[in-house]
């Protein structure tokens, strides 16, 4: 790495951290640190749900699935506007007039305490699992570029995160994101431009090379048939809608940018904006990875065997040894933008449960103090648990699968719990725990049969919250209408 490339890589990376330690106030309150005083600009909130989004899992793991195989899972994206839509005009309004800036103070409410407690579990499972594959991710170019060691890198890009969202809260974190989601946008795009225009017969030749590929057209959605065993287009559709609106409706991560918008107005633009603006950058991250196919296809650069063999590392290897100097150096920052604005989103948003959901229930009586106190042991808790997953996560072949396989386990099926929380008719608290209990073994049977290779009816694993979902929402209905008419 060029000396030159490694201090823009490294003025970014500090400035990063020394301009989220700036929003530290010594008066500072759990409120300031959990919603910013509602006092954020909505652009500002839907360009860091646009960065918290568009991780390195998608900078990174986007192209190599393309690179791999297709654009079959560009299908999850689509269904992005559904979920924004539903954000903007039931969402927002909702949660901000809700009093709690916890998502899952609704279902105690509802269903009683056992109920806040299984969602929010599930939210701080998910959340570590999606650190842990982020930072993994941000090691994978530092250890291309330098042969730096992957559990130091990993170990160090926590310390830096947890340090500015403990520091700084949520107003640290969201201008953060704006700037980093920024710089992500301008450094894919930068990329794009290089690869299409270095191939010999032009830009043009990356399409017709990727169309007619011995693989197939790598701009293929996936097969349209009903088969729901495999990665089909309609499977990747559904299982997008499902945690898209899940996302939208129950995550944390989502929910208290809401409340840091000014007013519902800007909130509601924050959900729009944020949500439409993932689906062109998905396509750009997509397309990217197509040409990088056809660009070594072409042979415009040799691509050894153990790199081709591990996809997740074929776009920072043509970082490293395509791009020239300084942009090199642009692009290594934008995919450290994209990751730390996620870690540190889930740093923030973790914390604010383990305060809202185990704390303050059982703590009534605490001082301010203690609050911003709890705020800040967690958000180091949190971050070395998501350090700890990265760590485990190098042994895995496909990033993209392993994540989504992870967060259609660990989810739940809590939007079930949730839709049958919207019902207007009044549901019986132990049909929903039955339902729950129904649901998870449904998601149970779904992920170990796929991957254990059990007899019987498989599924793909992207399933497991769909039907877990679908199972529990069902379930807890009809016995409430069957058997507790009272």
């Amino acid at each position: 790495m060029h000396v030159i490339d490694f201090v823009i890589f490294l003025v970014f990376t500090l400035g990063v951290v020394v301009f989220g330690c700036s929003f530290f106030k010594k008066g500072s309150s759990a409120d300031e640190f959990t919603s910013a005083s509602h006092s954020i600009p909505g652009w500002v909130v839907g360009m860091s749900i646009f960065a918290t989004y568009v991780s390195s899992i998608s900078y990174i793991g986007y192209p190599g699935k393309a690179f791999a195989s297709n654009w079959n899972a560009f299908a999850f994206s689509l269904s992005i506007p559904i979920a924004s839509y539903f954000a903007a005009k039931y969402f927002v309004p909702f949660y901000r007039h809700g009093g709690s800036v916890s998502a899952y103070t609704f279902l105690e409410e509802r269903f009683g305490a056992w109920a806040r407690i299984y969602a929010s579990a599930c939210y701080l499972l998910t959340q570590i699992a999606r650190m842990g594959s982020i930072l993994y991710l941000l090691a994978v170019p530092m250890y291309i570029l330098m042969g730096w060691n992957l559990h130091a890198v990993i170990i160090l890009t926590s310390i830096a995160v947890i340090i500015y969202s403990m520091m700084g809260g949520l107003r640290a974190v969201i201008w953060a994101d704006a700037i980093q989601g920024m710089i992500l946008i301008g450094g894919a795009l930068l990329c794009l431009v290089i690869l299409m225009f270095s191939m010999p017969g032009g830009p043009m030749q990356s399409f017709e090379l990727a169309i007619h590929s011995t693989e197939g057209n790598k701009f293929s959605l996936g097969a349209f048939t009903s088969d729901l065993t495999t990665s089909t287009f309609w499977v990747c559709l559904v299982y997008g809608v499902f945690i898209n609106l899940q996302n939208y409706g129950i995550d944390q991560n989502y929910v208290q940018r809401y409340h840091a918008a000014k007013n519902d107005k800007e909130a509601k633009f924050s959900a729009l904006f944020g949500g439409y603006l993932i689906i062109p950058v998905s396509a750009l991250f997509f397309l990217i990875g197509t040409t990088l196919y056809s660009y070594y296809a072409a042979g415009v650069a040799y691509l050894p065997d153990e790199i081709t063999q591990k996809p997740d590392y074929v776009f920072p290897y043509f970082i490293v040894n395509s791009l020239p100097i300084g942009l090199r150096g642009l692009l290594i920052a934008s995919i450290f933008a994209a990751g730390m604005s996620t870690v540190s989103t889930s740093v923030t948003s973790a914390a604010t449960i383990i305060l809202a959901d185990y704390f303050k229930p059982f703590f009534r009586g605490a001082v301010e103090r203690n609050n911003l106190m709890v705020l800040r042991i967690s958000s180091v808790v949190v971050g070395v648990l998501g350090a700890v997953v990265a760590l485990a996560m190098l042994s895995v072949e496909s990033i993209i699968d392993a994540w989504w396989t992870l967060s259609s386990i660990f989810s739940g099926g809590m939007l079930g719990l949730f839709l049958l929380g919207c019902v207007r008719r009044r549901i019986s608290c132990v049909a929903a725990f039955i339902g729950c209990v129904v649901g998870v073994m449904v998601i149970a049977w779904i992920s170990l049969a796929d991957m254990w290779q059990l007899p019987g009816v498989h599924l793909h694993s992207y399933l497991a919250i769909v039907l877990g979902t679908s199972t529990i929402f069902i379930v807890g209905f009809l016995l409430s209408l069957l058997l507790f008419r009272k």
